[in-house]
């Protein structure tokens, strides 16, 4: 039976010899080569600071608390998405309060934002969900109007761009993954960007322990309670390598994209979510909303097609029904619904694309 699986990172030998190379150092955790990661990640992006991190969950939470956001405050975050982004507001002591998202693209959705807003509101966590960025244009009018801060759930969106400038400059910060599902990938990791250097200077402590460089004799002092958020030399070994074919991988990725789109355009039966207008998607995820989309997963994985639910809304889930949940949530519910998420990687050829669309369109 033909397997194709839903997302096959990209190693090459190159980021094989580069991960020896730190084991044969015995330089292991944290150093120049996580640094340098660094560097050309921020480089990359075009931002002040980026700041790597042992996940996007313990990002976010480093940006909160680098913003004070903690108990009495509220944070809005939409339905649809990965847990973590609630955790972390409740890590922090905070009040999560979960809106809806727009059904066409299953981000936030911006008018039921402004309707949450209170005087205790302190923060937005919005998700570039799926590599299709936000409108930033609209969040700014409403971080300024409210006077909030905008902290960017871009697990997915390296590389996505919106009004010609890439996601990572748009949020007061951001925060990036590199879970194995994601394109650049350290196996588990994250990346911190932010144009504050305060922020960033604050969080770059926490995550070493509170640590700050000194010119007392002691050489470093602890300012602060901390934790050890780093981002170790091997894992990062492997996103330094990769972040050098990154136009090549995100080329090849938009073109799968554009196959998957013109293979099933005859098919009404299935709908494609829309991209932000003057937005670049990066496609770390290929969406599509269909009915019966349990049926059809079931019968896809059946037939070796490694297929996917999008993702979670997360009035559903047990953990989270105790929040400010804030109906109607109609947009959130038809993403949990129809939305099945198509196999997409470097090495998917436009044969196993058409197989994969064949056999869709067998079981519509």
């Amino acid at each position: 039976m033909k397997i194709i699986p839903l997302i096959k990172p990209y190693i090459t030998k190159e980021v094989k010899d580069k991960v020896i190379e730190v084991l044969n150092s015995g330089y292991l955790t944290e150093g120049p080569v996580t640094k340098r990661f660094e560097e050309v990640f921020r480089s990359y992006i075009g931002c002040n600071n980026a700041i790597a991190v042992t996940s996007c969950t313990t990002g976010l939470e480093l940006a909160l608390r680098a913003l004070e956001v903690g108990p009495g405050d509220e944070v809005i975050i939409p339905d649809y998405t990965y847990p973590a982004t609630a955790d972390v507001v409740s890590i922090v002591g905070a009040n999560c309060v979960i809106v809806d998202v727009s059904p066409d693209t299953m981000l936030i959705d911006y008018d039921a934002i402004e309707s949450a807003i209170n005087d205790r509101t302190k923060a937005i966590i919005p998700v570039s969900i799926f590599g299709n960025p936000l409108n930033y244009n609209r969040l700014d009018n409403i971080k300024r109007r409210f006077g909030l801060f905008l902290v960017e759930d871009a697990a997915c969106s390296i590389g996505s761009e919106y009004s010609g400038k890439k996601v990572g400059n748009h949020a007061d910060i951001t925060v990036f993954s590199f879970h194995p599902r994601k394109f650049i990938t350290t196996g588990e990791g994250g990346m911190i960007t932010t144009n504050n250097d305060k922020w960033a200077t604050w969080m770059e402590s926490y995550k070493h322990f509170g640590m700050d460089r000194s010119d007392s004799r002691e050489g470093m002092l602890f300012m602060r309670i901390g934790t050890n958020y780093k981002l170790s030399n091997l894992l990062s070994a492997i996103g330094l390598s990769q972040m050098g074919f990154i136009d090549e991988l995100l080329k090849r990725r938009r073109m799968l994209a554009k196959n998957y789109t013109e293979l099933l355009k005859d098919t009404g039966k299935i709908k494609i979510p829309k991209v932000t207008s003057a937005g670049k998607h990066s496609f770390q995820s290929f969406c599509v909303f269909l009915e019966n989309r349990d049926c059809i997963l079931k019968q896809m994985r059946s037939e070796g097609i490694e297929v996917q639910i999008g993702t979670y809304s997360l009035h559903m889930q047990p953990a989270f029904r105790n929040l400010d949940i804030r109906e109607p949530l109609e947009g959130s519910r038809y993403a949990w619904r129809y939305c099945l998420t198509l196999p997409l990687y470097h090495e998917l050829s436009r044969d196993d694309q058409q197989y994969v669309v064949n056999k869709l369109k067998s079981f519509l």
